[in-house]
């Protein structure tokens, strides 16, 4: 099976934590250049002097850069792009804030589409290019199980999320003749900030201690515990390889089982 990334470049959005930068140390570890995209250049820093080198020649960078900011945003992935070509494109952003949909405000939509869907598209269109150039081209996106099952109190975020995974299948129809699959990974409960933020806001709404809410929570995933940020970026990662070539158009739950729909 081929899972060798070497000579491919990879744009990891979300890059200084969580799952994105787990994301970054896998493709890292099978020889991608990576460059990593936040908004803290501290962070970014930080997150850098993580990521593993495997050959002579493999480089990593950072672009620090606001996914709500198009023009810079745009200009910022060009520069870099242009002087070595994307092939591998991970978009991860973190979630828009809880709360039911009939009570949030028109901007809550716009800001979360914005960020999300825009984001998405301007650095698609920016690394699109050098992928068709090579004939390879990976874009997976990391959304949540909310396009299959919506979640509650994530009025935003299920709307957002499902309107980035129809944008995905299309563009995966639409790209597929260029060599490039287009792929949707869904976490589960996993051990990042936005799951602590989660829990503070269902303690919130509930009044219950977190406790509770957790063990709630752990009762409906079959494996019976929370994710590592690692588990998702392995799944990611082998997504991003020559050994996924024929995989397009898909979401690809990493729940440990939680969603009752096929």
């Amino acid at each position: 099976m081929n899972l060798d990334l070497t000579g491919k470049h990879a744009l990891v959005c979300g890059g200084s934590q969580g799952i994105g930068r787990a994301a970054a140390i896998e493709l890292a570890a099978l020889g991608a250049d990576v460059t990593l995209l936040a908004r803290s250049r501290d962070a970014l820093e930080a997150a850098l002097a993580t990521l593993p080198k495997t050959h002579a020649a493999q480089q990593h960078a950072w672009i620090a850069a606001d996914m709500s900011e198009h023009a810079e945003l745009r200009a910022k992935v060009e520069a870099t792009v242009n002087a070595h070509p994307v092939q591998i494109l991970v978009n991860n952003s973190g979630g828009p804030p809880g709360g039911p949909a009939h009570t949030a405000a028109p901007d809550e939509f716009l800001r979360a589409f914005n960020q999300h869907l825009i984001g998405a598209q301007t650095l698609l269109q920016a690394v699109l290019p050098g992928m068709k150039a090579s004939g390879y081209g990976r874009i997976v996106n990391v959304i949540s199980t909310s396009v299959k099952e919506p979640i509650r109190n994530l009025g935003v975020s299920n709307t957002i999320r499902g309107a980035t995974a129809s944008w995905a299948k299309t563009l995966a129809g639409e790209l597929g003749v260029h060599g490039i699959t287009v792929n949707n990974v869904l976490p589960g409960y996993t051990q990042t900030q936005r799951l602590e933020q989660i829990l503070v806001d269902r303690t919130k709404a509930t009044g219950k201690s977190s406790a509770e809410i957790e063990q709630a929570m752990l009762a409906t995933v079959p494996a019976g515990r929370f994710a590592k940020p690692a588990e998702i970026a392995a799944v990611i990662a082998f997504l991003a390889t020559p050994a996924a070539a024929y995989v397009n158009g898909i979401n690809v739950p990493v729940d440990g089982g939680r969603m009752q729909s096929m």
